[in-house]
């Protein structure tokens, strides 16, 4: 997703300084654009921005990324430049980011995004920002490159909340259409014509419409992770004992994620709606 957003920033004409562990993936923004150069480190990154993008996978990777006192993002900031964080994390590391930025004179938005692949190559995410309402007019123009839903949610971590409840709503709807698409199976429908019959009514959603098709094509190439996810519903939990919360969808749908994860070769690399393949493999049939 980050490769893709930065294409897009590199499109807007903002000269653009990249660095990611594999300098594989960017290769192609390097030599396409004329105006991306490379940094070796993201501390080089930031010395060279006013404005700072960073998105990796897991929260102690974000903590690392931006926090090291010696390669780290804060470390090369300059005062009154911004940092964007859309890290899908917790909202207690986004609260220690704005306060370890605000100390230096740094801006901070915990800004975690939604939309997967297609969501990121067409620059349609949905932005979920937390941070000062100041920081968040600020870097608006810049963010609407990027995306087409984009709301400031209140002050540091508030982003990452929202991105939380994002995660909470899907998972049990990942759920119920792979349920339903059983069911549908084993009623000997046409799959292709239960789903175009049902997509435009109160049971349809955008993981029907976008997931849907590409289960009967046993399409399971990621457009989110497995794994990524299961970080995402760790957090969730995580976040629900401290505010003492039940919600034993979330409880299910994370135990069938890893499920997924520790059965299949290569769960984990796997596109969430390849959890269909846990749903095939109770119920003993194939769609």
């Amino acid at each position: 997703m980050g490769r893709s957003m930065c294409g897009h920033l590199i499109k807007a004409g903002y000269p653009t300084t990249l660095y990611s562990r594999t300098k594989s993936k960017c290769e192609d923004l390097l030599t396409s654009s004329g105006t991306a150069s490379w940094a070796l480190s993201p501390r080089a990154v930031a010395e060279r921005s006013d404005i700072v993008f960073t998105i990796v996978g897991y929260p102690h990777e974000a903590k690392q990324v931006i926090l090291d006192e010696e390669t780290g993002v804060l470390a090369g900031m300059k005062s009154g430049s911004t940092l964007i964080d859309c890290t899908t994390s917790s909202p207690e590391l986004a609260v220690t980011i704005f306060e370890a930025g605000k100390a230096k004179g740094i801006h901070a938005l915990d800004a975690p995004v939604s939309g997967g692949d297609i969501g990121a190559r067409n620059a349609t995410l949905s932005i979920m920002c937390g941070g000062t309402e100041g920081t968040f007019q600020t870097t608006l123009p810049v963010l609407q490159v990027l995306g087409k839903n984009i709301n400031h949610m209140g002050g540091p971590g508030c982003g990452q909340a929202t991105k939380a409840t994002n995660q909470v709503l899907i998972a049990s709807g990942m759920i119920a259409l792979c349920e339903g698409l059983m069911f549908a199976s084993a009623s000997g429908l046409d799959l292709e014509k239960t789903i175009e019959a049902v997509a435009s009514g109160a049971a349809g959603s955008w993981s029907l419409s976008n997931y849907g098709p590409r289960i009967l094509k046993g399409d399971f190439k990621p457009g989110f992770f497995v794994d990524h996810y299961i970080k995402d519903l760790d957090i969730v939990l995580s976040e629900c004992r401290r505010m003492d919360l039940k919600l034993p969808g979330m409880e299910l749908a994370t135990n069938l994620y890893k499920q997924l994860r520790d059965e299949q070769e290569k769960g984990g690399e796997m596109g969430t709606q390849a959890l269909i393949k846990v749903f095939e493999r109770m119920n003993g049939r194939a769609l």
